[in-house]
């Protein structure tokens, strides 16, 4: 078996329908991560759910980088959505995936996880619409 990850895509979608990792990777577990404020001078404010995707995955980047390891070491994500008023409270996929394929399958990071996106009624943090956790694979 070879010592890297490999990925098998979904035609033209960003993710991956498989991640294999080599028996010889470490795994880390990020928890969920829920977004900053949009606003730092207006409380409670995280903006929209593309707005929200996007802090969120800064954030993991940040938490990663700590681990010596990138957004493209990410080998499965898990994305809980509460409904948009904008989307008639449904969750919000288009502004998910705006704010995906900004980090995920492109020229800069081509690399692209298995995802599962969910809807949630509420997430610990009111105003929350995006909590995201991760699993990474370091690979020697």
């Amino acid at each position: 078996m070879s010592d890297s990850i490999r990925r098998t895509s979904v035609g033209d979608f960003p993710i991956s329908q498989t991640v294999t990792v080599p028996a010889s990777a470490s795994l880390i577990f990020v928890s969920g991560t829920l977004p900053d404020l949009a606003d730092s001078n207006v409380p409670g404010v995280y903006g929209n759910t593309e707005v929200q995707t996007v802090s969120v995955f800064n954030k993991l980047r940040t938490v990663l980088r700590q681990q010596d390891l990138d957004l493209g070491d990410i080998v499965q994500l898990r994305v809980f959505l509460v409904g948009a008023e904008e989307t008639g409270g449904k969750l919000d996929f288009a502004g998910l995936q705006r704010g995906y394929t900004q980090f995920f399958g492109t020229p800069q990071q081509p690399n692209k996880p298995a995802r599962t996106a969910l809807q949630v009624v509420a997430l610990p943090l009111p105003g929350a619409l995006v909590e995201i956790e991760a699993i990474a694979a370091r690979t020697a």
